[in-house]
């Protein structure tokens, strides 16, 4: 019997073509050298056996080596793959898996395609903010009324964080991920059809608000259950990065869209995005608990996997069970409640108003500070890989985590703190050169993603969307109450670095401290006390 087999791995990074001829009254064995670049590896063998009974054992020996569990990450796969020819009967079989990801452990396409959701997530932020200016000299708005529009988004995200923790911990991540892609989604299509009728353009932006804010709650408790702490930074990393890359292209591709198909063709073309990822996700499944089982940093039920059912008995027990006590009991989880407000308040500020400081402040044409605008989220993408892998790096090396947190957690305040500080100062610099100061300072707060973001998992896998919920309840109000108060400060002062830069550095620095003296990733359980 002659069998050709090609048996693919999924090594990254790597790739070799071998050959070998084995047969019984023959001992040749040929090998060619790997060879380096690609991300997959496979080996093609050729072997010769002369009996049946020798086809048998060699059928035996095979099976024995799958059922021990010699493959990729310990988990089993299906022989062979796709395609056999001829397996048996002296015919050739040949195999070949297609496409390359298919043999990739189901958690990385779970983290990759919630990555996607957040790209998706932030192209619907940030197109009002594009689309408004249209809108406005369409309906005749003020800047109040289309400040409030604007504004309405903020609503519906702190009024979801809390409902959205809670609703992942008891339905699973996933669930919650699903509907609120769905919801967000169908609101930004609708935004088109509202527009002219307030109240329904004001809630439509409110549902894209409650959508969009149960999703951090969801890729939390998704990464604490499926992710180990080994490789917990690059995966929150990974998958909070998407905003950074889904502000990018939202604010490159919304002007020429408006442009050449009017300003309904954002909303309607965003929120069908949404939509096509929400029918392609459900084609992407878990890990089942016996091959998840090696991975998981803490030993609890996986709800993702549980029928809505068996969840809706749990929904009216579960808020009680939830130790709300125990939570703001801990000084480490009133450290992530302040390190968020302060976080966010830089970020929501300089997200509203840098477009307008660029152009009123260093006098760049409009064209210039659109495009200029894109740079922080830019650099952001490139300072987050560098942070993740650094962070896992440190943790892998036996650094202690919580010291690790700490480290690039400080660096997300302090950089963007400093940058603020010499923009301010009058030095004598060109309007560019302060344009890469301040876009340098904001791209290095993208270590709060392998600090901040990464210590709800680390201190409570279990509770981990709850705690997220309400720090990012918490880290909302800064959309709400700070971008107003900017433009007061602003009216009042006419000065940008005591409206913009001045509350921001407070806010960073006294964040640093608080989260240096009481931050932990000590994980807790939270045990209720009565």
């Amino acid at each position: 019997m002659a069998r050709l087999i090609s048996k693919p791995s999924s090594d990254f990074f790597n790739i070799s073509y071998g050959k070998s001829i084995r047969a019984s009254t023959f001992g040749t064995s040929v090998a060619n050298q790997p060879l380096n670049g690609l991300p997959f590896k496979q080996s093609l063998k050729f072997r010769v056996s002369c009996s049946i009974k020798e086809t048998e054992r060699e059928n035996a020996a095979e099976t024995q080596r799958i059922l021990s569990g010699l493959e990729v990450n310990g988990q089993l796969k299906e022989k062979d793959g796709l395609g056999e020819f001829g397996s048996v009967g002296g015919e050739v079989g040949f195999n070949w898996d297609w496409p390359p990801w298919k043999n990739l452990p189901q958690r990385y396409k779970l983290i990759g395609t919630t990555s996607l959701a957040f790209v998706v997530c932030n192209m619907d932020k940030v197109n009002l903010s594009v689309a408004i200016i249209p809108m406005s000299h369409q309906f005749g708005w003020n800047a109040s009324v289309a400040g409030l529009v604007q504004s309405s988004f903020f609503w519906g995200y702190a009024l979801s964080q809390l409902p959205g923790g809670w609703l992942a911990k008891v339905f699973g991540g996933r669930k919650v991920l699903e509907i609120g892609v769905l919801v967000w989604s169908l609101a930004t299509a609708l935004v088109p059809l509202l527009a002219g009728f307030m109240p329904g353009l004001i809630f439509s932006r409110i549902l894209v608000g409650i959508g969009e804010g149960v999703s951090p709650s969801a890729a939390t408790d998704m990464i604490a259950r499926s992710i180990p702490i080994e490789e917990r930074s690059r995966a929150v990393a990974f998958v909070f990065g998407g905003l950074s890359v889904g502000s990018v292209l939202g604010l490159l591709s919304a002007p020429p869209l408006i442009q050449n198909y009017g300003w309904g063709s954002v909303f309607y073309i965003f929120g069908s995005l949404g939509i096509a990822w929400f029918s392609v996700f459900q084609f992407v499944r878990e890990d089942e608990p016996p091959f998840r089982a090696p991975y998981l940093s803490w030993p609890q039920s996986n709800p993702m996997s549980k029928p809505w059912g068996s969840s809706l008995k749990e929904l009216s027990s579960s808020l009680g069970d939830v130790p709300w006590k125990e939570f703001f009991k801990s000084k480490a989880v009133w450290a992530m409640i302040y390190a968020h407000f302060c976080g966010s308040w830089g970020h929501y500020t300089c997200l509203s108003w840098l477009p307008t400081y660029f152009s009123e402040e260093l006098n760049l044409d409009l064209t210039e500070a659109a495009w200029v605008s894109v740079l922080p989220p830019l650099a952001s993408v490139v300072v987050t890989s560098i942070a993740s892998q650094l962070a896992d790096s440190l943790i892998s090396k036996g650094v202690e985590t919580t010291v690790v947190r700490k480290i690039c957690q400080t660096i997300a305040f302090v950089s963007p703190a400093t940058c603020m500080i010499l923009s301010s100062i009058d030095l004598g610099l060109s309007p560019w050169e302060v344009v890469a100061i301040l876009t340098g300072g904001l791209a290095l707060s993208s270590f709060a993603l392998s600090g901040l973001y990464c210590t709800h998992q680390d201190m409570s896998p279990e509770y981990a969307s709850v705690l997220l919920g309400i720090t990012n309840t918490v880290g909302a109000i800064p959309g709400i109450v700070g971008v107003a108060l900017t433009g007061y400060l602003l009216d009042s002062t006419h000065s940008w670095a005591m409206s913009l830069f001045a509350p921001s550095i407070f806010f960073y620095l006294t964040g640093t401290i608080v989260w240096l003296a009481l931050a932990s990733s000590k994980q807790q359980t939270f045990s209720k006390t009565d």
